[in-house]
């Protein structure tokens, strides 16, 4: 028998994927293409409907035009997975192994986060913790993962320090909230042990919520050598009004606060955020402060999202006041400041020679990696070097990243 993953969503999703992997391997099934399966295993993500839309159309498409045998796992809210049910076969709650059964497989006891992950690649994702309690109005992740858990501390260690003894150049330590890891030391000092293991990698972390994004934390990434110079911290909007309608726990003058602090303590730290536009409600004098915001704080990188409602959260429940048109119109203003910012911040970066993590081959002789600061360089070498760090000379930029030459040693 053999078995494939379709995974969408987070880097959540992806970890969950890698433990799935290896449990089937573990069970006698071979990975495969998609169509040399007799399994498609479809790992599952409720968070936004265009997610949905296009699982769906996967889903449909598989079942109408083969015999193979679907499962469905994952993020996925109830109201979804009632819609799904005449295309998949089985469905396997997320990380309960003991109801993972269907021919040729029984549910078993062994907790999911003790299944070794079937990693591939440079990037090893480890996650810390599970769940979350924040309950963000628009946002169905308690409702489909539960309560926030933490994993013990020994545990995401010894996973860690594994990957890195195995070659891994990079760590992501992941959760929906690692600010507020509790598995038996605070987050940063979990950062700092990681740190402490010899080798040469880098450590990476998503998500942070800004209420909880300590000082104690903000020390950690300045003081470790190998915590990359990155922060993402999700915002979602610039007005306090519609932060409040969202559940968002602190203010524009707090967020603007932490951000200073950031910068203060890390010059150089690139910061990246996410917002909603088009939140039920929302005004075009709403929208106009998300953009002074924008302007104001210079990220580096944005993750914009048009809001769409999700069944049984509490922003689903309120009518939807902006058109899709008029979304589209907010998004493509906030890309062009988001698209001005990043191109002045990596016209900085040109003549200088920056640490590069090289990823993978682009084109014909060209390689693409991330600096720490997570942007995106270009350059001519052979594919000897993918999975290593090397220097490059930053020699042109623009807004999507930077383009350079290899610094021979």
């Amino acid at each position: 028998m053999k078995y494939h993953i379709v995974t969408y969503g987070c880097q959540m999703n992806k970890s969950d994927s890698e433990r799935i992997a290896n449990f089937f391997d573990e069970k006698g099934f071979e990975e495969s293409s998609l169509e040399e399966a007799n399994i498609v295993i479809i790992n599952s993500c409720s968070i936004r409907q265009s997610a949905i839309d296009r699982m769906e159309a996967k889903i449909r498409s598989i079942k109408k035009s083969t015999n193979k045998k679907i499962i469905l796992t994952g993020c996925v809210l109830e109201k979804d997975k009632k819609k799904l049910s005449p295309f998949f076969d089985y469905y396997f709650p997320p990380q309960d192994t003991t109801k993972w059964i269907l021919p040729g497989i029984k549910g078993e006891k062994k907790e999911f986060f003790k299944i070794t992950p079937k990693r591939s690649g440079i990037t090893a994702y480890v996650s810390i913790m599970t769940g979350c309690n924040n309950f963000c109005s628009y946002c169905v992740v308690p409702y489909t993962k539960g309560k926030e858990m933490s994993r013990k501390a020994e545990d995401v260690l010894n996973e860690a320090k594994e990957a890195i003894n195995t070659g891994y150049k990079e760590v992501w330590l992941l959760g929906q909230n690692v600010n507020s890891y509790k598995g038996g030391l605070t987050f940063a000092n979990l950062l700092r042990e990681i740190d402490s293991a010899r080798g040469d990698f880098w450590i990476r972390f998503a998500s942070s919520h800004p209420k909880d994004l300590s000082s104690e934390i903000i020390h950690a990434i300045r003081d470790c050598k190998k915590v990359t110079k990155y922060l993402h911290l999700p915002i979602q909007s610039g007005d306090d009004e519609m932060l409040k309608k969202m559940n968002r726990p602190y203010d524009v003058k707090r967020y603007e606060e932490i951000i200073e602090e950031v910068r203060k303590n890390i010059p150089g730290i690139s910061i990246s955020t996410d917002v909603i536009i088009g939140f039920p409600e929302e005004t075009e004098k709403h929208f106009s402060n998300t953009v002074k915001l924008f302007r104001k704080l210079d990220f580096d990188m944005a993750y914009i999202a048009r809001y769409s409602p999700r069944a049984e959260t509490a922003a689903g429940k309120i009518k939807e006041t902006v058109t899709n048109e008029e979304k589209k119109r907010r998004e493509k203003v906030l890309e062009e400041i988001i698209k001005e910012s990043a191109q002045k911040r990596n016209k900085s970066f040109v003549g200088k020679k920056l640490k590069v993590l090289v990823f993978r081959k682009i084109k014909s002789n060209y390689l693409i990696g991330k600096t720490t600061g997570y942007q995106n360089v270009i350059f001519k070498g052979k594919k000897d070097y993918i999975g290593k760090f090397t220097k490059v000379k930053i020699t042109h930029s623009s807004s999507w990243g930077l383009k350079g030459t290899i610094i021979q040693k």
